[in-house]
């Protein structure tokens, strides 16, 4: 039997094992909250959704538009991380400069959403119900909580799925929010 009857399948191995470890290297690179998205430096989907309820009231596209940095952030009352961000949501909402807007993402029961924020407070300045998901697949939504960075022309400028902490507001978001009034 030919010596290359064993030497090529341990070769083969050898060549693939490098691909996946060279694969799995390149993707530490980029951390896993920060997805990709076709729509980064695109005009944000148009947002046509009813109110969650009478105290807040609804947006559209034109408003994300209007001339000011948006946080729109995607949650449920369903969601577990997004209760635990809940916290920090209402802190930003606070912070001088900031606009956050929100979308009530696939609610089973109607009301739930608006229960969940008189629970938990209400950071929103503009809110809307996406009961059918519809908006959340114009968005690219996959889950939430969901956070996107929108500039001054309505363009969106980041992306960031996953529970917002502390961390994450400072080192990521905040500067999103700092380059999204430049590009304004």
């Amino acid at each position: 039997m030919s010596r290359w009857f064993y030497i090529a399948p341990a070769l083969a191995f050898a060549v693939i094992a490098g691909f996946l470890f060279f694969g799995l290297q390149r993707a530490r690179e980029t951390p896993p909250n920060i997805l990709p998205s076709a729509l980064i430096d695109k005009a944000a989907p148009d947002v046509r959704l009813p109110a969650v309820d009478a105290d807040t009231p609804p947006f559209a596209r034109a408003d994300l538009a209007a001339g000011h940095v948006t946080v729109v952030n995607f949650f449920a009352s369903w969601c577990i991380p997004c209760r635990e961000e809940a916290q920090q949501l209402n802190s930003l909402a606070r912070m001088p400069g900031v606009t956050l807007y929100g979308i009530d993402y696939k609610e089973r029961q109607e009301g739930a959403g608006a229960a969940f924020l008189n629970e938990l407070g209400n950071p929103f300045s503009r809110l809307v119900d996406d009961r059918k998901g519809l908006v959340g697949i114009d968005w690219g939504v996959d889950g939430v909580p969901e956070t996107f960075v929108v500039d001054g022309k309505g363009v969106i400028r980041f992306k960031y799925v996953g529970p917002l902490d502390d961390h994450v507001i400072s080192a990521q978001l905040l500067p999103e929010i700092a380059k999204a009034r430049q590009a304004s």
